[in-house]
């Protein structure tokens, strides 16, 4: 719980009321503050149950990055991009991290929470082998060869007795 709460305030410290942000590899909770009013939240995933009963959603798409890299939205349609613990899994990160460029607008943010937590029978060998500082590097490096974001930041911010959590964030140049 205090892992979801730190996401949640980071998400309060970055967003913007009125922003219009995609929850990549969404589920049936984005980790929004319930209070900051936003403009559009799509949410793509691979569950549409989870997706149907997230509430922050505005709309949704069921969709498989790892099957088809292609984010099925406009060009420049976001202001941020959301990826909450899941960037494991992806095969093709660099594709979906060029795509994610294509949708934000200039000077818009993608923000990739990360913690010490995955399903190693779903994560990329990369992710399986690489301790805490190859993973960050590793998300990092996805943002560089996407070739469109500034100097991508890293953010410890773990609670103290809770699990882990750091972000890696950068902005579309």
């Amino acid at each position: 719980k205090k892992t979801i709460d730190a996401l949640t305030i980071f998400y309060r410290e970055k967003l913007r009321p009125g922003a219009n942000v995609l929850d990549l590899m969404s589920s049936w909770i984005s980790h929004l503050p319930e209070d900051l009013e936003l403009g559009t939240v799509s949410g793509l995933g691979m569950n549409q149950a989870e997706l149907e009963a997230n509430p922050r959603l505005t709309n949704h798409v069921v969709h498989d990055l790892n099957a088809e890299p292609v984010l099925p939205y406009a060009n420049l349609s976001y202001d941020f991009v959301l990826i909450a613990v899941s960037i494991q899994y992806l095969i093709r990160p660099i594709e979906v991290f060029a795509e994610i460029a294509r949708v934000l607008r200039p000077q818009g943010q993608v923000i990739v929470s990360t913690s010490h937590r995955c399903f190693p029978t779903k994560a990329i060998r990369a992710f399986q082998q690489a301790d805490l500082e190859g993973r960050l590097q590793l998300i990092a490096e996805y943002m560089r060869r996407a070739q469109a974001f500034a100097d991508p930041v890293v953010d410890d911010c773990s609670p103290q007795n809770a699990d882990p959590l750091w972000i890696v964030s950068a902005r579309r140049e």
